[in-house]
């Protein structure tokens, strides 16, 4: 895609499933890499296996819920490759139960992953998209956020949240030349999501129920955000901003 070989891109949870599936895409692109995450031992094979591959990697091993040390880790990263392009905020977490089953102290720690930590990365980023008058930021929120998910509640909220603050960001900064966009994933087969259905036969009853509900008959692979969010990293997007694009095989089209 046009214009992102040589761009640093700053890729929160990166040693998940899909994070993982958009550094190697990133890498690809001739993109430079900085691979964030809480798992410290999981960045350094993440480095390995890209660096195999000719890719460019700082791993920062860090908690997106600390203010500082999100700073400290953004002002590595641009004195390491001297810039910074692009932001993917891709890290997110949840506990599946009814609201009423749940207590602040759950509340608490999923609004501090899932919506204070992005805010993190936007205060400590932004100022250099805005310096170099270009920049793209792409929020991994969830279809969750956008039609509701019975057992996500909170995590439907701060969704929810990030697409409607991607949307305020994104009107904030058109003028300086940064575009902020979203993309919602539905049902996708990753660690999470495994957690979240449980393990067994009641777990797969439910996995198998999630396919059929779905036009496309599966659930989504990590593989498949990579492609839609490098497109938005690239200069082939230099006109799309503000928008929040599901890729869920067709479970929630939206009009």
């Amino acid at each position: 895609m046009k214009g992102l070989k040589d761009r640093v891109a700053l890729v929160t949870g990166a040693a998940g499933g899909i994070g993982q599936a958009i550094c190697q895409r990133f890498v690809e692109e001739g993109i430079r890499l900085v691979a964030c995450d809480l798992n410290e031992a999981a960045l350094q094979v993440l480095k390995e296996k890209l660096a195999a591959k000719g890719g460019d990697v700082l791993p920062l091993a860090f908690d997106i819920i600390q203010y500082a040390a999100v700073q400290n880790a953004v002002e590595r990263a641009v004195a390491h490759f001297g810039q910074l392009d692009i932001l993917v905020n891709n890290a997110g977490w949840d506990v599946a139960k009814p609201f009423l089953e749940t207590e602040p102290s759950l509340w608490d720690h999923i609004i501090a992953i899932n919506l204070r930590g992005p805010l993190n990365l936007h205060k400590a980023v932004l100022p250099h998209l805005l310096k170099s008058g270009r920049g793209k930021v792409i929020n991994i929120a969830s279809d969750a956020g956008r039609v509701g998910s019975s057992g996500e509640s909170v995590y439907a909220a701060c969704k929810g949240g990030i697409i409607s603050f991607s949307k305020t960001i994104a009107r904030e900064c058109a003028r300086s030349g940064v575009n902020v966009n979203v993309v919602c994933p539905g049902p996708t087969d990753t660690a999470l999501l495994r957690s979240f259905i449980g393990e067994g036969e009641y777990g797969q009853k439910i996995y198998d129920k999630l396919q059929k509900s779905i036009p496309l008959k599966r659930l989504g692979q990590p593989d498949d955000l990579p492609g839609i969010i490098a497109f938005l990293a690239s200069s082939d997007a230099d006109f799309i901003t503000g928008q929040t694009i599901s890729v869920s095989g067709g479970l929630t089209m939206h009009g």
